[in-house]
């Protein structure tokens, strides 16, 4: 069964333009933890730092075999990008209120973690009393299609 960790939230509170997928520099027993569903990205969010992008406070749970070195569940991990795709990054989040925000978190058929992430900008409230009427339309629609 394959993983997808999803951040429901991102669209609701981000306009999300570029999305970018990108490795994930992990640890033996944090992809063992992935690989069972056991992380969640919700309030993370992506920064760059020296030409290199990570990804801070997403959560991955302890695994329970992982041995005498526990990692810590909220720490930053890198991203592992083309150094092409960091330039276009780069220039995107330059712009005031332009933010990286992970939307998805998975495990490829090549067996390792992957995380896609959007470049977003800040919604403001009317725009997601918009977003929820938006989703009640499509709701009722659905039901009187059934």
């Amino acid at each position: 069964m394959p993983v997808e960790i999803k951040n429901k939230k991102a669209s609701f509170t981000y306009f999300l333009t570029d999305e970018f997928t990108a490795g994930l520099v992990l640890s033996g027993s944090e992809i063992k933890s992935i690989r069972s569903g056991k992380a969640s990205i919700t309030e993370s969010y992506c920064r760059l730092d020296r030409g290199e992008l990570w990804v801070h406070n997403m959560y991955v749970a302890e695994y329970p075999n992982a041995g005498y070195m526990p990692q810590d569940a909220r720490r930053k991990r890198k991203l592992l990008l083309q150094r092409t795709e960091l330039r276009k990054i780069e220039k995107k989040v330059k712009d005031v209120g332009v933010t990286l925000v992970p939307t998805l978190l998975f495990v490829a058929s090549s067996g390792y973690a992957k995380l896609k992430f959007s470049v977003a900008k800040g919604k403001k409230l009317h725009d997601k009393r918009e977003s929820l009427k938006e989703k009640d339309v499509s709701r009722d629609l659905d039901r009187l299609v059934r």
